[in-house]
């Protein structure tokens, strides 16, 4: 199932998560200002902040820093859905990839997919969704791709467990 930010109910609840959904959560361009200032609050490495340095780097040329399109990919996930959501948070992701560079000027886009959906054992009312996040440029190359846990509050309150 595929679906837009346009074509979502207006407030998500984990039922709205079913395996095979796949959510298409817009685009930003990226700038050169934008790669800069990141890299130098928070990974400074010569390749996101030097441009002669990155021109001699395996990158050929600045990049940003891989947290920089971590960072990009929440916002675009927030506006998308998230937001919008009964989001309790996350226990945290299983993996994060970097796997090309993003270069000043890279549109990417993303896509949300649900990989798995269950009930929290011990919080009744609270559902787990297992994601796939893929950020993608231009051109459609994936540039990163993270797989994580998110928890949502059920549309509905669990019934209690019966007594044993």
């Amino acid at each position: 199932m595929q679906a837009t930010p346009d074509s979502l109910p207006s407030r998500l609840h984990w039922e709205d998560f079913p395996v095979g959904l796949v959510i298409e959560c817009g685009s930003r361009t990226v700038q050169r200002e934008e790669i800069l200032a990141f890299a130098r609050d928070f990974d400074p490495q010569p390749f996101h902040v030097d441009e002669a340095a990155a021109r001699e780097s395996l990158f050929g040329g600045l990049s940003a820093s891989g947290w920089h399109t971590c960072a990009l990919t929440m916002r675009l996930m927030c506006d998308a859905y998230l937001l919008r959501s009964s989001s309790l948070g996350s226990p945290g992701l299983d993996e994060v990839r970097w796997l090309r560079p993003v270069h000043p000027g890279d549109t990417l886009h993303v896509r949300m997919t649900v990989l798995e959906a269950r009930l929290m054992r011990s919080r009744p009312g609270v559902g787990l969704v297992r994601s796939q996040w893929e950020s993608l440029d231009q051109d459609g190359q994936a540039v990163l791709r993270m797989i994580g846990w998110g928890m949502f509050a059920c549309r509905q309150a669990a019934p209690a467990p019966a007594a044993a």
